[in-house]
């Protein structure tokens, strides 16, 4: 409660995400990428959350999210996975055979609380996935930022 004005204030969570295809299956082209980052979005409205990033390589995405604290994050977790594997086959019927009987991302997730970085760091982080991806080994780098040890 905001007691100047005696509105509630809606503290958002912030939440970096990062779904991998299935058996790392090279499934994502760039199109892809720009589609499911239209479609996230769209979800994350739904919601009542905001997608502030997303970016990934041919196997896996990273999201930055903020979202309500009221919103399960397993819901917003299996909504995101759930439609977007849907919309993308409708609208990428050109990756759909590339799909493993069905599926488009692996069951698993991985989520981490933005609480501790600057949220400015972890959005780069977010961002440049497709650029950093060129030239180098699938194990990403750490972003730079206080409290993130290089290594």
């Amino acid at each position: 409660m905001d007691y100047r004005t005696g509105r509630h204030v809606v503290h958002m969570l912030h939440v970096h995400l990062v779904f991998v295809t299935k058996y790392r299956r090279d499934v994502l082209s760039e199109p892809a990428l720009r589609d499911l980052k239209d479609i996230f979005a769209k979800v994350c409205r739904d919601f009542e959350a905001e997608l502030i990033e997303c970016d990934g390589e041919d196997d896996h995405v990273h999201l930055l999210v903020h979202y309500p604290p009221k919103v399960p994050l397993s819901r917003l977790v299996n909504s995101l996975k759930g439609v977007s594997s849907r919309l993308l086959r409708e609208h990428r019927p050109e990756i759909t055979g590339r799909y493993h009987k069905g599926a488009l991302w692996s069951p698993s997730y991985f989520a981490a609380s933005c609480g501790g970085a600057p949220l400015s760091v972890i959005a780069d982080y977010v961002k440049s996935q497709r650029e950093a991806a060129k030239g180098r080994s699938r194990i990403p780098s750490l972003p730079e930022g206080r409290g993130i040890p290089r290594g």
